[in-house]
């Protein structure tokens, strides 16, 4: 991590110089391929970028907007206020839950006992267990398979000699938190980057993303986080599907471990049955 943090701090730096370089290569080529069509070359000589114009730009946006600024600040620190508030209770209310699960285990089973017979009780309580496992062990797994998918861009792209390897490959991680379509994100975002130094090597990078993609997608990822929560990878794969369509990112992250809670009690059942 202590590595990585100025790495990617010095990357950020490179960027900004490419991004520079790129608005007059960009000018050229499109002067090129318009044929020396007046209007268009017009708005591309219009087109600049000036790093100290830039500051300069938004130090002035910053002084043009200070009246403005004035009048919502009341409500902004209210909002802040409330925020950290929140913040504040829910953190504590983690902690004493964290400090004290083994007593709140102990009156929850109470509790349950209390309003339900043995039977359903004990019912009630493994299939809780069970969820709860099974939404951790997602998490676990849905974080390693992120690790694993952004080493490989990083030793990829750093082998083919490609610009940012190391920010691409921690973008495509984060954004690989989202199950199966993710690393999608991070692939335009990277194609975009790369683009700006040496656009045959997006291209490259577009076809090493679609055949690691597909190596994550069907191998890795139902192995991964199948194996994390119980599920079959077929499964994986349709309550990604499913979850997708229905909720979109939000029923991608659900519907995996849902899904486990389900197929673990029906093939519990169907056992004992």
């Amino acid at each position: 991590m202590f590595g990585v943090i100025p790495q990617l701090t010095r990357t950020m730096g490179t960027l900004m110089m490419s991004i520079v370089d790129f608005i007059p290569q960009m000018q050229s080529w499109i002067r090129e391929f318009s044929h020396n069509n007046q209007e268009i070359m017009k708005l591309v000589d219009q087109v600049q970028f000036n790093p100290d114009q830039a500051i300069k730009w938004g130090i002035s946006l910053l002084g043009n907007g200070a009246g403005n600024m004035m009048n919502t600040t009341m409500s902004a620190v209210g909002s802040i206020v409330s925020g950290l508030a929140t913040f504040f209770i829910a953190f504590s209310f983690a902690c004493y839950v964290l400090f004290q699960k083994e007593k709140l285990h102990v009156q929850i089973r109470k509790v349950v006992f209390a309003f339900l017979p043995k039977k359903k009780a004990d019912a009630f309580l493994k299939i809780c267990s069970l969820t709860y496992r099974t939404f951790a062990n997602f998490l676990a797994g849905q974080c390693l398979e992120a690790v694993i998918l952004g080493c490989m861009f990083v030793v990829i792209l750093s082998i083919l000699g490609m610009p940012y390897a190391l920010l691409i490959g921690v973008l495509i991680a984060f954004t690989a938190l989202i199950p199966i379509f993710g690393a999608f994100i991070g692939c335009a975002v990277g194609s975009f980057l790369i683009f700006m130094v040496n656009p045959k090597q997006a291209i490259l990078f577009i076809i090493v993303f679609l055949v690691l993609q597909q190596i994550e997608g069907n191998l890795i990822y139902p192995h991964v986080v199948g194996e994390s929560v119980g599920l079959p990878s077929i499964w994986v794969l349709a309550a990604v599907t499913i979850g997708g369509n229905l909720m979109g990112i939000v029923g991608m992250l659900v519907f995996i471990p849902l899904l486990s809670v389900f197929y673990t009690i029906f093939r519990d059942s169907y056992i004992c049955a």
